[in-house]
């Protein structure tokens, strides 16, 4: 079993524990705000930064305990971020859904709940608790699932970023006329990052998409690499939540130190 394949029988798992009815669900999502436009939050002029509020991960373990997720996505947004992405993945990314809900209560901007959207129950529950934007990972879906779920985040007035990390990916990410893709330099298999992923894939998206750079990004010279390949925006979480000064990492990623 490869990890991305423990990690979504995790998900099932812990789904199945906290499932309520649609028509719950649909009383909750009556009560969330309408969705933020994550499109129009990534598409500026220079390259966007959605920050990442993650407390471990696989490859890493714990990086750090974040207390305060919300004022930590604060600070994101007064340095500059475009959209705060929230893992709400419990057992390998430390993550909840009270995560989400605290960093939508207190920021402005587009909220991407990431997470491995294996069932169309996690969507309701995103727009519930407030997601502007959710991932959908091709790798861990067939053709029919990305299809679907793609439309059923449109139809729930939320973004979808989908996420390559092949050109045979990326081939099928195009078959469902997306607007947001992110190219993933880690090897969701052997947990390695290699970055000339970017250099491979990124010019290979058509240019008026939203081209998201994700993962072994920590410097201004990773950021640069990622943008001379044709990225618009890039996510990072590791390189923040590490950071002593995530308003100082933020600065610096963005070339204004």
């Amino acid at each position: 079993m490869s990890v991305l394949d423990s990690i979504i029988e995790g998900v099932r798992e812990d789904l199945a524990l906290r499932r309520k009815s649609l028509a719950q669900m649909h009383e909750e999502m009556s009560q969330a705000g309408a969705p933020l436009d994550a499109h129009l939050a990534l598409a500026g002029s220079d390259i966007s930064v959605i920050a990442e509020v993650k407390r471990s991960s696989p490859s890493k373990g714990s990086l750090a305990p974040i207390a305060d997720p919300a004022g930590l996505a604060e600070i994101y947004e007064n340095a500059g971020a475009s959209v705060i992405s929230v893992l709400t993945e419990k057992r390998r990314f430390g993550g909840s859904l009270d995560d989400l809900d605290a960093v939508r209560s207190r920021v402005s901007i587009p909220v991407l709940r990431k997470d491995f959207m294996v069932d169309e129950y996690q969507f309701f529950e995103a727009r519930a608790h407030g997601a502007d934007l959710v991932l959908l990972i091709v790798a861990a879906l067939s053709q029919s699932q990305l299809k679907d779920f793609f439309d059923l985040s449109s139809e729930l007035k939320m973004a979808s970023l989908i996420e390559v990390h092949t050109e045979d990916e990326l081939e099928r990410a195009m078959e469902i006329s997306p607007r947001i893709i992110g190219v993933n330099s880690r090897n969701l298999k052997t947990l390695d990052v290699d970055s000339a992923t970017f250099t491979n894939l990124i010019p290979r998206i058509p240019a008026d998409l939203i081209r998201v750079a994700e993962s072994g990004i920590s410097t201004r010279s990773d950021v640069d690499l990622a943008h001379r390949a044709g990225a618009t925006a890039i996510l990072v979480g590791e390189a923040l939540v590490r950071a002593g000064d995530p308003t100082l990492a933020m600065q610096e990623l963005r070339g204004q130190r």
